[in-house]
């Protein structure tokens, strides 16, 4: 795993100089109070399946922790917001996973949550109720082995670290008790969160036959400015890059 050797830092704050498939459908947040900014974000695509996905986790868990809905109802709610969470999923990273030819990612992850909400089902409808109690330990499992796999193909150490995260969590949960539900939120709904604050470390692909070739001068020009700036900060220099102005990325 050479990747384990990489210069990037695990994580760091987001990066202004962005490739072109990550300003495809750039979602910018600011809170301004007269000419006072108290909050400005951006988040890209990939940052939208990861709100996403934190906003449905927090949901699932927390309910099923302090909740008084019924197992049945409960489980109609966690597969319509799982098939939500699938069909978001594809529909905000088809076009990233796309150009860096990670569309295996895509469906890993969609059929890890199918088979997830399959199996809760059957340990609610069906005849799989000694499932029940360890709800926690399929859903932390089944992310585990997604980030894993995830940092595999991306060859990113953060994706790496989320899913050793997650099995460190299970190793947990005979310890906390009752509170196995709020546990699994926590992590899954927070690690979540912060992939989305964060800029990770990944191995983006360096050619791609669906951008044109003024969309990958670009992608080029960008991680040039990424590098330069990496390499500011690790040598405690303070130099402002400027990132290009943001394409319109179309395949």
């Amino acid at each position: 795993m050479m990747f384990l050797k990489s210069v990037q830092p695990i994580i760091r704050r987001k990066q202004h100089a962005l490739d072109v498939q990550d300003q495809e459908g750039l979602l910018k947040v600011q809170l301004k109070i007269k000419d006072r900014t108290l909050f400005s974000r951006f988040y890209t695509r990939i940052d939208q399946v990861f709100l996403l996905w934190s906003g449905i986790t927090g949901i699932i868990f927390l309910t099923g922790q302090f909740s008084a809905l019924s197992w049945m109802s409960q489980a109609i709610l966690w597969t319509i917001l799982t098939l939500i969470g699938a069909f978001g999923t594809v529909s905000l990273a088809w076009y990233w996973v796309t150009v860096e030819r990670l569309q295996w990612v895509i469906f890993a992850w969609v059929g890890l949550m199918l088979v997830g909400v399959g199996l809760t089902d059957w340990g609610i409808f069906g005849n799989g109720g000694e499932l029940l109690p360890y709800l926690s330990v399929l859903w932390l499992g089944l992310s585990a082995f997604g980030y894993l796999t995830t940092a595999w193909g991306m060859k990113s150490r953060a994706f790496m670290i989320n899913g050793l995260l997650h099995l460190g969590a299970i190793a947990l949960l005979p310890y906390v008790d009752t509170w196995q539900f709020l546990l699994t939120g926590i992590v899954t709904a927070g690690s979540l969160f912060l992939l989305a604050e964060v800029q990770w470390d990944m191995k983006s692909t360096t050619y791609c036959l669906r951008l044109t070739e003024a969309q990958r001068l670009i992608n080029q020009q960008q991680r040039q400015l990424r590098e330069l700036e990496d390499e500011n900060q690790r040598s405690g220099r303070v130099v402002k890059v400027a990132a290009l102005p943001v394409a319109s990325p179309k395949l």
